[in-house]
């Protein structure tokens, strides 16, 4: 595959897009746990956890996040909102990987207290600034901005600040932003657009990346995202992580 011209890549990437990018990816991708609602509220909760869950097995981020539903009685934004100390008791136990009770409380209290503010999580990030990388340094400031925040609990919310790629949180953009009408992404905030976004990249993405000569960049930092995601760009500009789904397909399905 290194060897192929601009337009047979565009041609390849293009393909795995449309292979991927429909309601059967849903079922076993942590993008199932939003879609298990319909209220705007309940579907950004409940990705923003599934993306913040979202390193490791499939199965059991899905589980996980499936779990934490649960407990919240599938109504994760009433809950977060006018949760009691006697509901929040049920918490105590969840742990998922390093995540456990006390980073839950603390989400839950940010939560509470944004959308006692807000309608909506979209301007957690939107409101400090035009530009992505402006937006996730804005958000992780605002997010461990309560008092008495737990020291353990800020590893959990990536910035470029850090120089962290910021996977979940751009894979949680892509959901939230991305409207092409194929079932997937939600599409529900309006003020970033698709062409925006920056490309989500974990282990598996940024090998096949290297494979097709899509990133050169050794770390996998924020540098690397950015510099993939301009090339991407050269292949649709306007809707660049759509071919998020061409990499992920290829390195989780496809071993590639």
């Amino acid at each position: 595959m290194n060897d192929l011209t601009h337009n047979n890549l565009k041609f390849f990437l293009d393909g795995k897009v449309k292979q991927y990018n429909q309601p059967s990816f849903i079922k076993e991708d942590p993008i199932s746990i939003p879609h298990l609602f319909t209220k705007r509220q309940d579907i950004e909760i409940a990705g923003f956890f599934a993306a913040v869950f979202a390193w490791g097995n499939r199965k059991t981020i899905i589980n996980k996040s499936t779990q934490l539903m649960q407990l919240m009685n599938m109504q994760p934004y009433e809950f977060c909102v006018n949760g009691d100390l006697n509901r929040l008791k049920r918490l105590l136990e969840f742990k998922h990987r390093t995540f456990n009770s006390t980073d839950l409380l603390y989400f839950i209290e940010f939560l509470q207290f944004h959308f006692r503010h807000h309608p909506s999580l979209e301007t957690a990030f939107t409101k400090w600034g035009d530009e992505v990388e402006q937006m996730l340094i804005g958000f992780h400031h605002y997010f461990f901005s309560l008092k008495d925040v737990p020291a353990r609990t800020k590893k959990h919310i990536a910035t470029p600040e850090k120089k962290s790629n910021c996977k979940r949180l751009n894979m949680f953009l892509r959901w939230m932003v991305r409207n092409d009408n194929k079932g997937v992404d939600f599409g529900l905030w309006k003020h970033l657009k698709p062409s925006q976004l920056i490309c989500p990249v974990d282990v598996h993405v940024a090998r096949v990346a290297k494979r097709l000569n899509l990133l050169q960049r050794k770390q996998t930092d924020w540098q690397a995202a950015i510099e993939l995601t301009d090339k991407l760009k050269k292949y649709d500009a306007s809707d660049p992580v759509k071919y998020d789904f061409a990499l992920f397909g290829l390195g989780v399905m496809e071993k590639y």
